[in-house]
């Protein structure tokens, strides 16, 4: 059956590549929620950077604009502690492969971080690794603890391009140890999962916006959400008609959703 818009309830939206790019501000922002709140929309902004915490993109929203709370965001670096602690709470000691927000979110969930003899690697971005960090993570995933990855985004945009993502780091421990980790955000389900616990919607009135296939569509799609792309981000329109996954609808930009959604 084909798909609308007009049966929607809630909305899971990416960061960076729909709302952002680096620290610049992608046209149509401020209007498009403000079309969600005339609707009265529920949505969850959704993100696969764990190296921000919810209250960063509070503020961030704020500055453009838009009022949000922190239950309206959920991150990987929330996230994974998060499903841990209901999936998986014998894993009490963990060696980290990331950022102070995931760092700190783990720890403030009671997580121990260690640097020997840990129960998983946690590795999301992290832009000081260095090859001992990188060693101390082999060792430890090769000695048997659980490798958690926060997510697989081979690139990150910014104002200079495209740049080395928590993908890039997990495929290079992939690569020493042979092991596949979990993926807590997309195309993982948990994160998708633990959004949709948050908007109390179901599948079938749930859409996840997005701009990238790998990661926003794909885990979507698999999931049976409605997918919805944009081409502010890393994906192209070419590359989406070869994809498995097509998304079930393509736009510029936010302002051409907003439009399409306002006549749906």
């Amino acid at each position: 059956m084909k798909k609308t818009l007009a049966t929607l309830r809630a909305l899971l939206i990416d960061l960076d590549g729909v709302l952002w790019v680096g620290q610049q501000t992608l046209p149509g922002v401020h209007a498009f929620f403000q079309f969600l709140r005339a609707r009265d929309l529920c949505f969850i902004l959704v993100s696969n950077n764990s190296t921000r915490r919810a209250a960063y993109t509070v503020e961030r929203m704020q500055r453009m604009g838009v009022h949000i709370d922190l239950a309206d965001v959920l991150t990987t670096a929330e996230a994974t502690p998060r499903w841990l602690r209901v999936h998986a709470p014998q894993l009490q000691r963990v060696l980290v492969v990331g950022e102070t927000a995931l760092r700190d979110a783990l720890a403030q969930a009671r997580f121990e971080i260690v640097e020997r003899d840990a129960d998983a690697v946690i590795v999301g971005l992290d832009r000081q690794v260095n090859y001992e960090k990188l060693k101390r993570a082999t060792l430890e995933l090769r000695r048997g603890a659980r490798f958690i990855a926060t997510n697989t985004d081979r690139t990150l945009p910014t104002e200079e391009g495209l740049t080395p993502g928590a993908g890039a780091l997990v495929a290079a421990l992939v690569a020493a140890t042979d092991i596949e980790p979990l993926v807590i955000g997309k195309p993982g389900r948990p994160l998708f999962e633990l959004a949709l616990d948050i908007a109390g919607t179901t599948i079938q009135e749930t859409a996840m916006l997005g701009d990238r296939l790998d990661t926003d569509i794909d885990g979507a799609a698999a999931l049976g959400l409605t997918t919805i792309m944009v081409l502010t981000g890393v994906s192209t329109r070419a590359q989406a008609a070869q994809n498995k996954y097509q998304p079930d609808f393509i736009f510029e930009n936010l302002d051409a959703l907003r439009q399409a959604w306002e006549t749906a």
